[in-house]
C-alpha cells in the first residue's frame, strides 16, 4: 500500500477542457479545404483574447503568421542576423544559420545546396544589469533573451540583447566547453531546453541525445565570455529537453526519447504508434548553490489501476511483441482517460555519494529502476502561485493521423498525446497524483513547449511535423487552455495560428536540402518577468501579462521562436489598438 497523503484537496484544481468527438481518418483530407475563424474568446479579466483560425499547408504556398487580433508580434532576432562576435574559426556566424560555404538559400535547385540551419530553440528571457559583450566600450542594457541552437554539427549558446542597436543585437555567448573528468574541453553539443537557476546563478541547457553517446545537460555562466561544463556526471545522458527548477532547488527534467515502431497491420492499435521511451526525472541537489557537489537523479513511477507499478517492457532489447504490449497497455489507455488518476512515487536511480560521478545512460537506468515511460513527453512547468505542487508536462504523441493508438474508433492510447499534470503536497514530497488534463485529437496535437499565461490558463504549441501538416491540412499553433474540470469546458484558445515562410517551403519541397528541416515550428513559448532572483522563479509569481497596467510598462514580457525557414524569434505584445 502507498501513501497517497500528497493528493492536493483545492477546490480550485486544475486541469482541462473538453473533448470533441474523434474525427474519422477518412475526413482528414477534407480538413485544410476551409479553415473557419474561431469566434470564442477568453473569459478572464484584463484583456480578452480573441481566437484565430488554423493556417492551411498547402503545396509551394507560403502563409503568414496570425494572432489573435488584441495581439501583435515584432521580431527581436532573425536566422541570417549576423552575430557581434563570430567564432575565430568564422563558422558560427550568424543567429540561426552556419557559415558552412553554401548560401542562405539554395542558387541552384538542379544541384541545391542551402546553409546549416542551427533552429534556435526554448527562450530564457531575464533582466540582468552590468552585463558584458564582445565590445568593452559598448553598454548592453539590462534585457536579454537566452537560447541555445538544436540542429547542426556545432552546438552553440546566444544571448538577443534586447537593449542594443543592430551590431550589438545577438552575441555569440559561447561554442566550447571546458574540460571536465567527463568530456575533456571542446565543442558544445546541440541544446533544446534552457532555464535559469537562481541559486547557483547560472543557466541549464538541455541536449536532447540518445542516452548512449549524446544528450545531458550543461550549465553556463551568464555574462560574455560564458563558462560551459557538463554535468553528465550527475544528470547523465539522456534525451533530455524540459528543464524548470522549483523553490527547493530541486530541478525536474522532461525527457524527449522516441520509441520503437510498434506492429504494422490495418485496424491494430500498434499500427505507426510508438512505444512509450521517456521519463520524468528529477534533481535532488545535495547543494542547491552548488552542483558541483553532486545529488540524487530521480525517476517518476506511476501505479496502474491495479496498484501495481506501471515500467518499461523488454529492458534494452524488448521483442516486438513486448512493444506492442507497451503500446497498449491498459496503463496508457487509462492515462488517456477523463476522470482517471494514479499514485506516483520518485525513485533513485543514480547518486553520486554511493554511484560516483562518471557518465551513465539516466534512459536506461531509468527502465533498469522501474520508472513509468510516457509517449514522448517534452516540456514541462509549474502552475503560478501553486506553492510548487502542481506541475504539468506536454506530451507529443505519435504525430500521425495514421496511428493506431489514436484512437479513432476505440480506445486511445496516447497517439495524439495531451497536457498531463503531477500534483504534489510540496515539490520535494516522495509521492503525487498524476492525471490529464487535455487529450489530444488530430486538430490539437504534437504538444511541445508550454508556459503559463496566468494561475488559470496555460499556452501550450504544437510541434506536429510535415506529416501530421499534410495529413490534416494545417499548420501549427499556440493554444490557451483555460484549467477546470477535465473533459469539460471550453475548446482550447488558438491564439498563434503559425504559417510558413518561403525558406520553409523550399525545404518542405526539397527534403531540407539534405540538411534542413521542413515546415516551420513554434517552439519556445515563454512568458517571464526577467527577475533573477529565487523569488522570481518561473511558477512563484502570477503572471500579469493581460493587465493593462502591466503591459503598459512590459514587466512581463511574452517570446516565441519560429524554428526552421527563416529562424525567427518574436516577442508577443498586447496590441495597442
Amino acid at each position: 500500500m502507498h501513501d497517497d497523503r500528497s493528493i492536493p484537496s483545492r477546490q480550485d484544481r486544475p486541469l482541462g477542457k473538453r473533448l470533441p468527438s474523434r474525427r474519422m481518418l477518412a475526413s482528414l483530407a477534407a480538413v485544410g479545404a476551409s479553415i473557419a475563424v474561431v469566434a470564442s474568446t477568453s473569459a478572464f479579466g484584463g484583456v480578452h483574447l480573441s481566437g484565430v483560425g488554423a493556417q492551411p499547408k498547402a503545396p509551394g504556398m507560403t502563409a503568414p503568421n496570425e494572432l489573435s487580433p488584441q495581439l501583435d508580434e515584432e521580431i527581436v532576432a532573425q536566422g541570417a542576423w549576423r552575430l557581434e562576435n563570430p567564432s575565430a574559426d568564422g563558422v558560427i556566424a550568424y543567429y540561426g544559420y552556419l557559415a558552412d560555404g553554401n548560401p542562405m538559400l539554395p542558387t541552384n535547385l538542379a544541384a541545391p545546396a542551402e546553409a546549416q540551419k542551427t533552429e534556435p530553440d526554448k527562450n530564457t528571457y531575464l533582466v540582468l544589469p552590468g552585463q558584458h559583450g564582445a565590445d568593452a566600450a559598448y553598454r548592453y542594457g539590462s534585457h536579454f533573451l537566452y537560447q541555445g541552437h538544436e540542429t547542426g554539427p556545432r552546438g552553440y549558446i546566444t544571448r538577443i540583447n534586447l537593449d542594443a542597436n543592430a551590431a550589438h543585437k545577438v552575441t555569440l555567448l559561447a561554442s566550447t566547453q571546458v574540460a571536465t573528468a567527463n568530456l575533456p574541453a571542446g565543442n558544445l553539443p546541440v541544446y533544446d531546453g534552457s532555464a535559469w537557476n537562481p541559486f547557483t546563478r547560472t543557466l541549464l541547457f538541455s541536449s536532447e541525445g540518445n542516452g548512449t553517446s549524446t544528450g545531458g545537460i550543461w550549465e553556463a555562466t551568464q555574462d560574455y565570455p560564458s563558462t560551459v561544463v557538463d554535468r553528465l556526471g550527475l544528470f547523465g545522458r539522456g534525451g533530455y529537453e524540459g528543464v524548470q527548477e522549483d523553490n527547493d532547488g530541486n530541478i525536474w527534467l522532461v525527457e524527449d526519447l522516441g520509441g520503437k515502431t510498434g506492429t504494422a497491420g490495418a485496424g491494430l492499435a500498434t499500427n505507426n504508434a510508438k512505444q512509450p521511451n521517456s521519463f520524468i526525472f528529477r534533481l535532488v541537489p545535495y547543494d542547491r548553490r552548488d552542483l558541483g557537489k553532486g545529488g540524487k537523479l530521480q525517476v517518476l513511477q506511476a501505479d496502474g489501476k491495479d496498484g501495481n507499478p506501471v515500467t518499461f517492457t523488454g529492458g534494452a532489447a524488448p521483442t516486438q511483441s513486448q512493444i506492442d504490449a507497451d503500446i497498449t497497455s491498459s496503463f496508457m489507455r487509462d492515462l488517456h482517460t477523463y476522470g482517471t488518476s494514479f499514485a506516483t512515487r520518485w525513485v533513485t536511480v543514480h547518486d553520486t555519494a554511493v554511484d560516483g560521478t562518471a557518465t551513465f545512460n539516466a534512459n536506461s537506468l531509468a527502465k533498469a529502476k522501474g520508472g513509468t515511460p510516457f509517449k514522448r513527453p517534452e516540456n514541462g512547468q509549474f502552475r503560478p502561485a501553486s506553492g510548487f505542487t502542481d506541475f504539468y508536462f506536454t506530451e507529443t504523441g505519435d504525430t500521425n493521423a495514421t496511428s493506431g493508438a489514436n484512437g479513432p474508433s476505440g480506445a486511445s492510447y496516447g497517439g495524439w498525446g495531451g497536457l498531463l499534470r503531477l500534483s504534489q503536497v510540496d515539490p520535494s514530497a516522495d509521492t503525487g497524483r498524476l492525471s490529464a488534463l487535455y487529450l489530444g485529437d488530430v486538430d490539437h496535437s504534437g504538444f511541445d513547449n508550454l508556459t503559463f499565461l496566468d494561475r488559470g490558463r496555460l499556452i501550450a504549441v504544437e510541434d506536429a511535423g510535415d506529416t501530421l501538416h499534410t495529413q490534416r491540412g494545417t499548420l501549427d499553433s499556440a493554444f490557451v487552455f483555460q484549467l477546470g474540470t477535465p473533459g469539460t469546458g471550453p475548446e482550447p484558445l488558438r491564439i498563434i495560428a503559425e504559417g510558413r515562410d518561403a525558406s520553409a517551403t523550399l525545404d518542405a519541397g526539397n527534403a531540407g536540402f539534405g540538411k534542413n528541416e521542413g515546415d516551420n515550428e513554434i517552439t519556445g513559448i515563454h512568458l517571464s518577468d526577467g527577475d533573477s532572483s529565487a523569488a522570481g522563479l518561473i511558477g512563484t509569481a502570477n503572471p500579469t501579462f493581460l493587465d493593462p497596467s502591466d503591459h503598459n510598462s512590459s514587466r512581463w514580457r511574452l517570446f516565441w521562436t519560429q524554428q526552421h525557414g527563416d529562424n525567427i524569434t518574436y516577442e508577443v505584445k498586447v496590441a495597442d489598438h
